[in-house]
């Protein structure tokens, strides 16, 4: 078995750690898991840093748990929410478990032999039948108020750092989220438990109700939450969260998420979202710094995590969408890009519909430019700029004033892509 606790400290992802963690892990192989909150049915890049420790423990020869939190997702997790969450109905649970568990299968291995095959669990199983009169009286008296009240995510919101309050159904989340980690022990000789930093005070109630109810041993480590350079939030965009499931982020924005990060966000992220060796890894830091206008650490970054999350074919997709935008492409490559990331690529270019009857009986050039469309002022400027050999139709250049603009000059049977210089793009829809 590989150093697991070594491989996350030179990555950057290992904050907090229990004494004995370390040595546990190199003695045996060991089941650790991360807890998931199935409150969506696809997971964002916020989940990533969890789904890539249990990625790496199993790649060092360990057994991963991925406990989806069916229970605990329909109560909500205090730490650093200034609100409740929506409850749940199973129904909604069981659907989103499905999706989040063909998630997964892509970071691990579910589905060989192997002692070390990764499981996915769901705590509503557990705690569907285990009555409120049973939790009081098995859990409850084991942890005191003043334990639970000393956690950093209860003191926030008593002391007024966020003025929603806590419900007695929150504050209870700790107890939930630690009977979890005596269950899976019990039933699934699990030991580990890992995640944010956030969850360090949840983290460490398990093992302190695993001591109480069975001694037995239990090993915890924490990952930091992830940031950006600038401090901002990590994953989140003006559009939202950067979710894996492709009906909510594209391929194509997935991977520009990771090409447009900053030279030294690029440099911490290659490490933590990627299973890249150490040595791959610092040559191409080195390499970057070389030459940080080729972006190589950016480019390599966006190849692995969009390849690894989706698939070879969406990053070459993507990857030739991204040439067409910002650099010399063919209109070979234009005709190839399916429509729904052709559509992706030119989102927020100025576009102008044209009755595909006209266009079907061809409309001269400067007459679509300047009458049917507003792209230039006028016939003239149009015919200057043409002539001056700074316009393109479909990535091909357009020379010829006179020219026709008929049917079989569209793309997927509906569009014209105009380009002026080399950044102004003008999109026509054939209605």
């Amino acid at each position: 078995m590989n150093n697991f606790v070594e491989e996350l400290r030179w990555r950057g992802m290992l904050q907090d750690i229990m004494p004995g963690t370390e040595e546990q892990l190199l003695k045996e192989q060991t089941t650790g898991y991360v807890g998931i909150d199935p409150t969506a049915d696809s997971l964002h890049i916020g989940h990533l840093c969890g789904i890539m420790m249990l990625r790496h423990l199993q790649r060092c020869g360990h057994k991963p748990i991925a406990l989806i939190g069916g229970a605990t997702g329909m109560i909500g997790d205090p730490s650093g929410k200034s609100a409740e969450r929506n409850l749940l109905t199973e129904e909604t649970l069981r659907h989103n478990q499905e999706c989040i568990r063909r998630q997964l299968e892509k970071f691990l291995d579910f589905h060989s032999d192997a002692p070390n095959a990764a499981e996915l669990v769901n705590n509503y199983d557990w705690m569907r039948d285990f009555t409120f009169l049973d939790f009081s009286r098995e859990v409850g008296k084991l942890i005191t108020v003043n334990y639970m009240m000393a956690k950093d995510s209860v003191k926030k919101r008593f002391n007024g750092e966020y003025s929603q309050g806590m419900s007695f159904t929150e504050f209870t989340y700790q107890l939930l989220q630690g009977y979890d980690f005596v269950w899976l022990n019990e039933h699934r000789n699990c030991k580990l438990q890992m995640g944010g930093s956030d969850q360090w005070g949840n983290i460490t109630t398990g093992i302190e109700l695993m001591r109480k109810m069975n001694g037995n041993e239990a090993f915890a480590l924490t990952c930091p939450l992830i940031t950006k350079a600038d401090g901002g939030k990590f994953g989140k965009t003006e559009s939202g969260n950067i979710w894996l499931d492709r009906r909510y982020t594209s391929p194509y924005k997935f991977y520009q998420f990771w090409l447009n990060v900053s030279d030294q966000d690029a440099e911490r992220y290659i490490k933590i979202f990627t299973s890249l060796t150490k040595d791959e890894i610092d040559a191409l830091i080195a390499e970057h710094r070389e030459a940080p206008h080729l972006r190589l650490l950016q480019k390599r970054l966006a190849e692995e995590v969009t390849v690894m999350v989706h698939s070879r074919e969406d990053y070459e997709a993507a990857l030739e969408a991204t040439n067409i935008l910002f650099s010399q492409s063919t209109a070979d490559s234009l005709q190839r890009l399916p429509e729904d990331m052709f559509l992706q690529v030119f989102e927020g270019v100025e576009q102008y519909e044209v009755s595909r009857d006209e266009i079907e009986k061809g409309i001269p050039v400067l007459e679509l430019l300047a009458e049917k469309t507003t792209i230039f002022p006028s016939k003239g400027e149009a015919r200057k700029m043409i002539t001056a050999n700074g316009f393109s139709l479909n990535k091909n250049k357009l020379t010829d004033p006179q020219a026709t603009i008929n049917a079989e000059c569209l793309l997927n049977g509906k569009y014209l892509l105009f380009q002026k210089g080399k950044k102004s793009y003008y999109l026509v829809i054939a209605k």
